[in-house]
């Protein structure tokens, strides 16, 4: 069953929210290590629960670099839980606040991945 119109909006709402103060309101030195971006909250059919995905860039390169960057960010985000949905409950009038959920968005990974894949097979287009 898919999503319901209410939670799609929520969801919306809740990812503007955390966007926003990811930007101008929270200094953890842990969500410095890259740009960290929130890609889509999924909000249950209760309103209970509100996972978060997280697309983390880091500055640098290496893998070990990206997964300390990717780390970090989720372990920063996680301490801020109670400042977001405070501000949640500040801007969206609520009477119960989600639970906050924080999970890496691995959709850009597996899209590389499904190119690399297409790529080995070396299909000729026929014209």
């Amino acid at each position: 069953m898919g999503r319901g119109y209410r939670q799609g909006r929520l969801g919306e709402e809740i990812r503007k929210i955390i966007s926003s103060m990811l930007l101008r309101d929270m200094k953890d030195p842990r969500l410095s290590t890259g740009m960290i971006s929130i890609s889509e909250v999924e909000v249950t059919s209760d309103g209970s629960y509100a996972t978060c995905y997280v697309t983390v860039l880091p500055f640098g390169s290496g893998e070990e670099n990206k997964k300390k960057a990717e780390e970090d960010a989720l372990e920063g985000l996680r301490s801020a839980k109670g400042m977001l949905k405070k501000e949640i409950g500040r801007q969206i009038k609520l009477r119960h606040i989600p639970e906050l959920i924080f999970k890496l968005d691995t959709s850009m990974e597996y899209g590389r991945h499904i190119d690399e894949m297409i790529k080995k097979l070396d299909i000729k287009d026929e014209e």
